[in-house]
């Protein structure tokens, strides 16, 4: 066989590789959308307790409201980075699935074809009283706005204290990989965190944030830059396998 054939019957086993990246707040920082866990934990001043609970928002639901709207805002007028493009552009060689933790859509708006959103999407609202009722939201939610049902709608967004339903859907995605990648998260947040624990154990575990966050596995490659920085030695380390 000659060698460009061979090169080329790698890259057509390559491109059926799976390659499951989990991405966190860090990606999402970097195009300038603040996280709670910036500096003392808040965000624009207000406790998790008073706007991502189910018991807040039975106390003050306009506060939530209040606090989501905002959020929307400022998903809109940010813009994918070089992280996310470069996920896109790892499209050419790999089956790239992302699991993220964001609620923003900045993977789908930078071109990412496969995205599981565990904790909900800031551009869906759904019925307060059934989960099943979504719908599409870009600008405010106000209160008095209506599901189907006839019960307020609410952010479509996974509050502390609640299930996170779509970890049963991200378990065998991850179990799957034949390349695993960690994105911009400290593992610090339940039932996300415990993800990595279903990576299989003899894939290669890339881990690029700009600080590794603790971990029990030995075989992670680690790369401590930011996610904008830290992509282009991934795709370095990841073409280099294809060559």
């Amino acid at each position: 066989m000659r060698y460009w054939d061979w090169k080329k019957e790698k890259r057509i086993r390559l491109a059926n590789q799976k390659l499951v990246v989990l991405s966190g707040a860090g990606i999402s920082a970097e195009s300038g959308l603040q996280t709670f866990r910036d500096h003392d934990g808040l965000w624009e001043n207000h406790r998790i307790e008073d706007v991502a609970t189910p018991r807040a928002w039975q106390r003050n639901p306009q506060l939530v409201l209040d606090f989501y709207n905002k959020r929307r805002a400022a998903v809109k007028a940010a813009i994918p980075n070089a992280c996310h493009l470069g996920l896109v552009a790892l499209e050419k060689h790999f089956d790239v699935q992302i699991i993220t933790q964001n609620i923003d859509d900045l993977h789908e708006r930078a071109g990412s074809s496969q995205v599981l959103h565990l904790h909900g999407e800031i551009f869906k609202m759904r019925s307060e009283s059934n989960p099943s009722l979504i719908y599409p939201i870009n600008e405010d939610i106000k209160m008095g706005d209506k599901a189907d049902d006839g019960a307020q709608l609410r952010p479509h967004i996974v509050w502390f204290e609640e299930p996170v339903p779509m970890i049963e859907q991200a378990i065998p995605i991850i179990q799957a990989a034949n390349i695993f990648v960690l994105i911009g998260t400290s593992l610090a947040v339940y039932p996300a965190a415990g993800l990595i624990d279903y990576v299989p154990p003899r894939v290669d575990k890339y881990v690029l944030d700009k600080r590794i966050p603790a971990t029990s596995y030995f075989s992670i490659i680690p790369i401590e830059m930011p996610a904008t920085q830290g992509i282009e030695v991934l795709i370095d380390k990841l073409q280099a396998s294809i060559l």
